[in-house]
C-alpha cells in the first residue's frame, strides 16, 4: 500500500530531517512510527501525504507515485496532523460536507459515514455548532471523522491520541482495526509506546532522520517491552 524507498529530505540551511529512509506498509497493517522529538517522523508523514517535497527517493501509494500523480495519491489517502487546522467559521456539519464535496462522496454515503463516526465519537449533537466553539479534543474528533468520509486506502496520522479522552481513544483504536480488516493501511506516529506495542502489528524506529529498525512488533521486541527496546535504540544506536 505504501512504499518509501531511499527517502531523503533536507531543509534550507542544510539540516537533513530524513535520510535514505526505506520502509513498506501493507494493506491490513497498523504500522507505528516512533522516535524522539525531531527524529524526522512528522517530516516523513508530510512527504507521504504530499505536503512536503523531497530531494531524493520515491514514495508510492497503492503503486502510484506521490510526485508524478499527486492528486490521485491524495484521493487514496487521509492525513491528520498533530494539531489540525480547521475552518472555525464553519459548523461541524458544514466542514464535513465541504470535505465530502472535495472527495466527491455521494450524499447517501456521506450521510451514512458522518452518522456512523459522529455517533461513535459522541459528536453528533455538536455538529450544528461553530468549530470555533469546540474544545481541542472535539476538533481532533472532527478531523478524524473528516478523514474517514471518503474511505481512504491509507490513513496517515501524526500523534492521533493527543487530546482525545479515554473513550475517544478506544473508539479510534477500534476504527483502526475495522479499517485494516477491510483492506486499509494505517501509518501513524506516536510517543505513547504502550499504545503502539498493543495496537500495532508492525513498528519502525527512527533516530536522527534515519531508520534504525523495523519489523513485526513481536519480533522487534523479542519478549521485552517496546519501551526498553526504544530506550536501547535512543541511547546506544549510532545513525550518523
Amino acid at each position: 500500500m505504501l512504499e518509501i524507498k531511499n527517502l531523503t529530505k533536507t531543509y534550507k540551511g542544510g539540516k537533513t530531517a530524513v535520510r535514505d529512509l526505506t520502509l513498506s506498509v501493507h494493506a491490513g497493517d497498523i504500522y507505528g512510527f516512533i522516535g524522539h522529538n525531531g527524529a524526522g517522523k512528522t517530516t516523513t508523514l508530510k512527504c507521504v501525504a504530499g505536503i512536503t517535497g523531497f530531494e531524493s527517493g520515491e514514495i508510492r501509494i497503492d503503486g502510484h507515485s506521490v510526485q508524478e500523480e499527486p492528486v490521485l495519491c491524495k484521493s487514496l489517502t487521509a492525513y491528520i496532523p498533530d494539531n489540525p487546522d480547521l475552518y472555525e467559521y464553519l459548523t461541524g456539519i458544514q466542514y464535513l460536507n465541504f470535505i465530502a464535496d472535495i472527495f466527491s462522496v455521494t450524499p447517501a454515503l456521506r450521510e451514512e459515514r458522518i452518522g456512523k463516526y459522529a455517533g461513535a465519537f459522541q459528536l453528533t449533537d455538536a455538529l450544528g455548532d461553530l468549530i470555533s466553539s469546540y474544545s481541542h479534543g472535539m476538533k481532533q474528533k472532527l478531523a478524524i471523522i473528516s478523514a474517514l468520509i471518503h474511505a481512504p486506502k491509507l490513513l496517515i496520522l501524526d500523534e492521533p491520541f493527543v487530546g482525545l479522552d479515554p473513550a475517544a481513544s478506544v473508539t479510534l483504536k477500534e476504527i483502526m482495526h475495522e479499517l485494516c480488516q477491510s483492506g486499509c493501511a494505517v501509518f501513524f506516529s506516536t510517543h505513547v509506546l504502550d499504545v503502539a506495542e498493543k495496537l500495532c502489528n508492525k513498528i519502525a524506529i527512527i533516530k536522527n532522520g534515519a531508520l534504525v529498525t523495523a519489523g513485526e512488533t513481536r519480533t522487534l521486541t523479542g519478549g521485552a517491552s517496546l519501551e526498553s527496546v526504544f530506550m536501547e535504540v535512543v541511547n546506544h544506536v549510532q545513525t550518523d
